[in-house]
């Protein structure tokens, strides 16, 4: 007669626990160079979140409120991009490095403008093609989706303020007058953050998510 065989749930929660454990450590260990990028591109879009908060607070303090709403939109962008990487390490079972408040200096409107178009072409042209190609052998799709969509936004942040770089000159005052004339929209997909100044008719231009997703972004007072 067979000894009919009896559920231990100990031993189940046991070997669950240990295939858990060795997924995490397999990740860890097959994606070292992922999670380093992640990592750094997690504190770059908290710093560059901050930092364009500080230049709006500055612009608005200028009397320049339609400026100050740009800064807010691209601080709203770039925080979606760090909430995304941060969650690709949690998933990843690696420990997120918090950045502590970082200190920033904020110079005039017309100075923040260039800095910021400074640090946005550097992202484009060297930073985000560099950390692709140094992630893709590892083949970690998310990761490589999530960091393609940051930079395919960071090219519209580009295009966002070279419409006001060239006034960064002796023309500044003249032409902040006129941006400043007309109400300004900005619309932010809250899946890749991708930014744009007219709501999407069919789907995200960059997730190819529906447009349900994009949020308008408050200006500030």
């Amino acid at each position: 007669m067979k000894k009919a065989i009896r559920f231990q749930p100990m031993v189940f929660v046991t070997i669950i626990m240990v295939c858990i454990n060795t997924f995490v450590a397999n990740a860890q260990s097959r994606y070292p160079e992922t999670g380093a990028v992640l990592q750094a591109l997690y504190l770059d879009e908290m710093k560059a979140h901050f930092t364009y908060l500080a230049f709006a607070r500055k612009a608005l303090s200028e009397d320049y409120p339609n400026i100050a709403h740009l800064f807010v939109s691209l601080a709203t962008s770039e925080s979606i991009h760090a909430r995304n990487f941060k969650q690709l390490l949690t998933e990843m079972k690696v420990e997120v490095k918090e950045m502590v408040k970082p200190e920033i200096e904020v110079s005039s409107t017309k100075k923040n403008l260039k800095y910021a178009t400074q640090v946005e072409l550097k992202e484009i042209d060297q930073r985000y093609p560099q950390f692709i190609e140094r992630i893709k052998p590892e083949q970690y799709e998310p990761a490589i989706r999530m960091i393609t969509y940051a930079w395919k936004a960071e090219k519209q942040h580009r295009d966002l303020i070279e419409k006001i770089r060239s006034g960064t000159g002796f023309l500044f005052g003249i032409l902040a007058q006129t941006i400043e004339k007309g109400p300004k929209q900005y619309f932010v997909c809250q899946i890749c953050g991708s930014t744009l100044t007219e709501f999407p008719k069919d789907a995200c231009p960059i997730c190819q998510n529906p447009v349900l997703h994009y949020k308008e972004v408050e200006k500030i007072k």
